[in-house]
């Protein structure tokens, strides 16, 4: 799965969103464990949260 970064979401939101859809199940306070594990902003943190939903909703709609 490729996901393009675009000037609103870096390579580390990118980074901490396939991180964040990969784990089973996801951290329950997710924005401070990915302020602190990828040194994101809480903005960054809640964009790498969107995108990780979308992530998974792709995997399960794609296999």
């Amino acid at each position: 799965m490729s996901a393009e970064v675009t000037p609103e979401h870096s390579e580390a939101v990118l980074v901490a969103a396939q991180w964040l859809a990969d784990q089973t199940p996801p951290p329950s306070r997710a924005v401070p464990a990915l302020k602190g594990r990828f040194n994101l902003s809480a903005l960054e943190a809640c964009q790498a949260i969107a995108m990780a939903d979308r992530f998974r909703t792709l995997r399960r709609a794609h296999g």
